[in-house]
C-alpha cells in the first residue's frame, strides 16, 4: 500500500476526507507507538486488511495473545465504524467498533467492545474484547 492511498481504517481529517495511509495507520504498522487506544484499534483493523498477522501479534497483550494469527486472504474488509472510545484511566481504555467484511460470498460484521492497556514500555496493546 502506498503512503498516499486512503487509509483502510477510514479515519477522516477535519475536512471529512479519509486520511492517507502514511499519515494515519502506516507509521504505526512500521513501528511507531499508537497515541491512544483508538489509534491502535484502527491500526489493527488496517493490519487485518493488509494481512499483517505479525503486527497483530506484536500489539496483543502477551498474557492474552495467540500464536501469530494466520489471516485469510479471501476475507474482504469493507469498512470500520468506531462507535465509542472510552478512556478509563491513563493506562486503560475501551473502544467499541463495528467492522464489516465479506467472506465466501457472504457479508458479515464484527461488533466488539475491545479492552486496551499500556504495557511496561508505555505502548498501547489489545487485551481482549467482548462481542456484541
Amino acid at each position: 500500500m502506498k503512503d498516499t492511498d486512503p487509509c483502510p481504517c477510514g479515519r477522516t481529517d477535519a475536512k471529512g476526507r479519509v486520511r492517507a495511509f502514511g499519515q494515519c495507520c502506516g507509521p504505526l504498522l512500521a513501528g511507531a507507538p499508537a497515541p491512544d487506544a483508538e489509534a491502535l484499534m484502527r491500526s489493527r483493523y488496517t493490519a487485518f486488511v493488509l494481512l499483517d498477522g505479525e503486527y497483530l501479534w506484536r500489539t496483543w497483550h502477551p498474557d492474552h495473545r495467540p500464536d501469530v494469527p494466520e489471516l485469510e486472504a479471501p476475507t474482504k474488509w469493507l469498512g470500520l465504524e468506531v462507535r465509542e472510545h472510552r478512556v478509563i484511566d491513563p493506562d486503560h481504555a475501551e473502544v467499541e467498533f463495528v467492522a464489516r467484511f465479506r467472506a465466501a460470498g457472504r457479508g458479515g460484521r464484527i461488533h466488539e467492545r475491545s479492552r486496551f492497556e499500556r504495557d511496561a514500555d508505555g505502548r498501547w496493546v489489545y487485551v481482549d474484547g467482548e462481542m456484541r
